[in-house]
C-alpha cells in the first residue's frame, strides 16, 4: 500500500506541474504520429522522471534485471539501433532483460524498454525481437502515456490514473498493508490501459523503425502468431482453459493480433514506409546470444519449474497448487490462481527469539484482529497460522497467513488470497502449499541448477519426435513446445544443419 500510494504521489506531483506549466494548454501535434495530442499535464522532462523513479520499482517487481554481460549487451545495442530510426534519435533509451519467464515486453515513459526473458525464448530470430522493441519504443515517441495521464486528469478521474486493469485491495491500517501485500506492488499497472488506436499507431512506428533498420516487418505478424501459440500452451500446462486471460501476458497488455499487425504494416506502406529488397532476419545472431540463457529462473534468484519454485541461495522450496502461474519476483515469489486468488512469498527478519505465534501476531500482524492462531510444524521448521477478513475491491475476501521459521532464523511469509466467496476450493491447494515449504540441505542447494537454453544442430535422422526427447521440461508438453518454440508446422521436415533450441539440464 505504501508503495503504491508512492506512485499516486509522484503522478499526482507530475500532473500539478506539468498543469502550471502548460497552463492547460491543449494539445500539441506528435512529430512520430503526426496527429495532434492531448498531453497539457505531463511534459517531456515529466515523463523521464517517472521512468527513472518507476524503473527500480519495475525491476523488483518483475524480478530484476537478467544478469549476462553478453545479452544484455546485444538486446542494448538492437535497441538503440532503432531508436535511431525514430523521431527521438539521439535521446538516451534504456533497454533490460527482465528475469521471468511470462511473454511480456513493455515501457516506460522516458525511454525505458523491456521485454522478459521467457519473450527472448520464445523468438527465433533478430527481426521478430526488433518488432518487439520497435512497437514499445513507438508508444515512447508517440508519448502515449503523457496523453493517458492527461485525458485521465482533464476527465477529473485522477483515482483511476495509470491504475486500469489493476487489483488493490482497499482498507484501512495494518489489515489494508496486509490486503495489498496480497495484491503485489504498483508496478503491474504500467502493462495495461493503451487504447486500441494507441496499440494500433505503436505497431505502425514499430514496423517503420524495424524496416529502416533493414528487417522484414512480415516477422511481427509471425511472432505474434507464435506467440499466441505460446500462451495457450502456457495455459494448457497450468491446466487453465486456453481462452483464460493471463494478466500477465503481453496479449493482454498489448491485445494484438498479427491480423492488426498486417493492417499497420500496410498502412505504413501507403505512408511512405519501403521494405529492403532482401530484408534480414539475423538468426544467427540472435541464436548467438540467447545460447544458455536460463529458461525458468537462475540459481542466484530462485527459478521456477513447472509449479515448483527453488531457491538454492537462501536453500528452500515452495510448490504452488495446480493452474496457479509461479512469477519470481526480486521482493517476493508470486503465485496467480483462477478466480483472483493468489500466493505471496516473501522473507522477514525478526528479533532474535521470537517465536512463530509471536512473529504473526506481534510482527507481520501487528494491530490485526488475526482469528483462529494455531502453532503448527511444516517439515520440521516450527511456524503459526492465522486467518484475516479484509475489504477487497470486488468484496470480502480470505487472508491465510502463515509464518515459518527457516534453520538460519528468517522468517518466511505465505499469504494466500481468495475472495471469500471462492475460498473453500482453494482450502486444499493452499493446505497442500503450506506443507510443500522445506528447507533444502547444502548438498541439495549445490546441486539444484535452473534449465538451460541451448541451441542444437540438426544431424541427419533427426525428427520433432527425437529433439522433443531431448527436452528437460518433463511436463508432458515437449514435443508441442519445441515445435512452438522454433516455430515449426507438425510436417515440416528438419534439414541437417539447421539450428533449433531445446531446453537442457546445462
Amino acid at each position: 500500500m505504501e508503495r503504491i500510494s508512492r506512485l499516486r504521489t509522484l503522478v499526482l506531483a507530475v500532473l500539478l506541474a506539468g498543469a502550471a506549466a502548460s497552463g492547460l494548454a491543449g494539445c500539441a501535434q506528435n512529430a512520430a504520429t503526426g496527429r495532434s495530442q492531448f498531453t497539457a499535464f505531463v511534459s517531456a522532462e515529466e515523463e523521464a522522471k517517472i521512468g527513472r523513479e518507476q524503473h527500480p520499482q519495475v525491476l523488483a517487481e518483475f524480478g530484476g534485471a537478467y544478469d549476462d554481460p553478453k545479452l544484455k549487451a546485444y538486446v542494448q545495442k538492437l535497441g538503440e539501433s532503432l531508436v535511431a530510426r525514430s523521431e527521438l534519435a539521439g535521446q538516451r533509451f534504456t533497454f533490460t532483460v527482465i528475469n521471468s519467464d511470462i511473454y511480456n515486453a513493455f515501457a516506460l515513459p522516458g525511454g525505458y524498454v523491456y521485454v522478459t526473458r521467457g519473450l527472448l525464448a520464445l523468438m527465433s530470430n533478430e527481426a521478430e525481437l526488433a518488432s518487439v522493441i520497435g512497437h514499445e519504443i513507438g508508444h515512447v515517441t508517440a508519448r502515449h502515456t503523457a496523453e493517458r495521464i492527461s485525458r485521465a486528469q482533464a476527465a477529473n478521474i485522477f483515482t483511476n490514473i495509470l491504475g486500469i486493469g489493476v487489483a488493490v485491495l482497499t482498507g484501512s491500517g495494518d489489515a489494508g498493508n496486509l490486503a495489498a501485500q496480497a495484491t503485489g506492488g504498483g508496478a503491474a499497472m504500467w502493462l495495461a490501459g493503451f487504447s486500441r488506436e494507441q496499440e494500433f499507431e505503436a505497431d505502425k512506428l514499430g514496423v517503420r523503425y524495424m524496416s529502416a533498420e533493414g528487417y522484414d516487418p512480415r516477422e511481427a505478424a509471425d511472432m505474434l502468431a507464435k506467440l499466441g501459440e505460446g500462451t495457450r500452451l502456457s495455459l494448457k500446462v497450468l491446466g487453465r482453459p486456453a481462452e483464460t486471460a493471463d494478466e500477465f501476458s503481453i496479449l493482454q497488455s498489448h491485445p494484438r493480433t498479427a491480423d492488426r499487425v498486417t493492417a499497420a504494416t500496410d498502412a505504413a506502406r501507403a505512408q511512405g514506409m519501403t521494405v529492403a529488397a532482401n530484408p534480414r532476419l539475423g538468426e544467427k545472431e540472435y541464436f548467438d546470444a540467447i545460447d544458455g540463457m536460463a529458461f525458468g529462473g537462475d540459481a542466484e534468484s530462485g527459478f521456477v519449474r513447472g509449479h515448483i519454485f527453488v531457491h538454492p541461495k537462501l536453500r528452500f522450496r515452495f510448490e504452488a497448487p495446480q493452474g496457479f502461474r509461479l512469477i519470481n519476483g526480486e521482493d517476493a515469489v508470486r503465485a496467480a490462481g483462477p478466480d483472483g486468488a493468489s500466493i505471496t512469498l516473501d522473507a522477514k527478519a525478526a528479533p532474535r527469539g521470537v517465536e512463530p505465534a509471536d512473529f504473526l501476531t506481534g510482527v507481520w500482524g501487528r494491530g490485526v484482529r488475526i482469528q483462529n492462531v494455531e502453532r503448527i510444524a511444516i517439515n520440521g521448521l516450527p511456524a503459526a497460522t492465522g486467518a484475516v477478513r479484509v475489504s477487497g475491491k470486488n468484496g470480502p475476501v480470505d487472508l491465510r497467513l502463515v509464518a515459518i521459521k527457516h534453520t538460519d532464523g528468517t522468517y518466511y511469509r505465505l499469504l494466500f488470497a481468495a475472495p471469500a466467496n471462492a475460498a473453500a476450493k482453494f482450502s486444499e491447494g493452499f493446505r497442500r502449499s503450506t506443507y510443500s515449504f522445506r528447507a533444502l540441505s547444502e548438498a541439495e542447494a549445490r546441486a539444484a541448477e535452473p534449465l538451460r537454453l541451448r541451441i542444437v544442430t540438426v544431424r541427419a535422422g533427426d525428427t520433432h519426435e527425437t529433439l522433443a526427447r531431448r527436452m528437460a521440461t518433463q511436463d508432458g508438453f515437449e514435443l508441442e513446445r519445441f515445435r512452438i518454440y522454433n516455430g515449426l508446422r507438425a510436417d515440416e521436415p528438419l534439414a541437417p544443419g539447421r539450428r533449433v533450441k531445446i531446453v537442457a539440464e546445462r
